[in-house]
């Protein structure tokens, strides 16, 4: 299938993707994870895919989810770390070291891979997610699945006022922080005892004092998120969500119906809270789409041409995605001469979605369009619609759609 007339059209198709985007913030509450605001865009999404893009099926479906333990480490982590100080200058460093292991494996779990470790002790909500998909004229031989995540985040104050450099450094002192006292601990353990303080002017005392010095930065982080401020998520994620309905309108308006590819778009709610819709996701359709060869994009924060990327590896680096997929959306670029290079989602540069696909036994990659150092309107109140760029989104709408034509033909399969 020559989906050429579709590509040559991007333009078109980036204009539409921002005249929905800017629909949504300015008609919708906010879209915080687990909020009505998500449900409303989930609902809105839903009725396009079904009246406008031509999905023979397009249901919202909820999950249970505790939203606010995604940051949640942060009062569990930090507070340890903090009584941890004052105990070791009371005299009680091993209680203190046994703290901040204690604490550092809490961030590791909830932060570092998304695990559901501390998910219990926080408010339940309901989130909600997307399912839709056009079925083929034929046999289902193939089917290729476009994902975002509708949900916006929390901002960050430091990200905002710094950027990214700033916001990095301080988690990087905050953590540099915690492990120096928590050797200067095991250190006093061992020459004073269990139960012991330093010695007054020793060089443990002396150290330990210094190290004050990581306090504010420690407080500093119990700040980290605003929950009181949604950003309006226009990058991140709504131009993922649109990117593949907007594939899926193209199609219908072009009047193109494949013969046996079976495409999906499936928005999965709650990303900025720990992955959840995803991971509910495959909870809930785990072993269905394995009748024939399955492949989901994700996208997630579709900006900078200069930075349109497949992620080989996701969340912060520790989940390998799949190579043919991967693959696949890089020789399309190449194809049509557009700028993609490749990358990961690097230590504490989070996760998208695709992490989680992964993870549920799916065939996925990540499809990011900025730099993972972290612009300044990434989680912040930058990130509006008037902040989006038309040729970032064209570029990887051209992009998608020769991906689905080469995988049509039976590439990579």
């Amino acid at each position: 299938m020559d989906l050429k007339p579709i590509i040559d059209k991007k333009t078109t198709y980036a204009k539409y993707m921002l005249k929905e985007i800017t629909h949504i913030i300015k008609a919708f509450e906010k879209r915080a994870p687990g909020s009505k605001g998500e449900e409303q865009a989930c609902k809105y999404m839903a009725a396009v895919l079904k009246q406008d893009c031509g999905c023979d099926t397009a249901e919202v479906e909820a999950f249970d989810e505790h939203p606010g333990s995604f940051y949640g480490w942060i009062y569990i982590t930090i507070t340890s770390v903090l009584l941890a100080i004052l105990l070791f200058f009371l005299g009680a460093p091993l209680i203190g070291a046994l703290l901040i292991v204690f604490g550092l494996i809490v961030v590791l779990l909830q932060f570092g891979v998304y695990k559901k470790a501390v998910d219990f002790l926080f408010p339940k909500k309901v989130g909600h997610n997307v399912t839709a998909f056009k079925k083929p004229t034929g046999e289902v031989k193939r089917r290729i699945i476009f994902n975002g995540h509708p949900d916006a985040a929390w901002e960050w104050p430091v990200n905002y006022a710094l950027g990214g450099v700033g916001f990095e450094s301080h988690a990087i002192i905050c953590g540099v922080g915690a492990v120096a006292y928590l050797v200067i601990s095991i250190i006093s353990c061992v020459k004073y005892g269990i139960f012991a303080k330093p010695e007054a002017g020793s060089l443990l005392m002396k150290l330990g004092l210094w190290f004050l010095l990581f306090v504010p930065f420690l407080c500093g982080l119990y700040f980290m998120w605003n929950k009181r401020r949604v950003v309006d998520g226009a990058n991140d994620n709504l131009s993922g969500c649109y990117m593949g309905i907007a594939v899926l309108k193209a199609l219908k308006d072009a009047g193109i119906e494949l013969e046996n590819t079976e495409l999906g778009v499936v928005l999965t709610g709650s990303e900025e809270a720990g992955l959840r819709g995803a991971k509910a996701w495959c909870e809930a359709h785990k072993g269905e789409f394995d009748d024939v060869p399955t492949f989901i994009y994700s996208y997630d924060t579709i900006h900078d041409p200069k930075q349109l990327m497949v992620n080989y590896r996701d969340l912060n680096g520790t989940v390998k995605a799949d190579k043919d997929v991967s693959d696949l959306f890089l020789e399309a670029a190449n194809e049509l001469g557009i700028f993609c290079k490749t990358g990961m989602v690097p230590p504490l540069g989070g996760a998208t979605d695709s992490a989680a696909f992964a993870q549920g036994g799916f065939r996925a990659t990540g499809i990011t369009g900025l730099n993972h150092k972290l612009e300044n309107y990434y989680h912040t109140r930058r990130d509006t619609y008037d902040n989006m760029d038309l040729v970032g989104l064209a570029d990887c709408f051209a992009v998608s759609v020769k991906t689905l034509e080469m995988f049509d033909a039976g590439a990579k399969q």
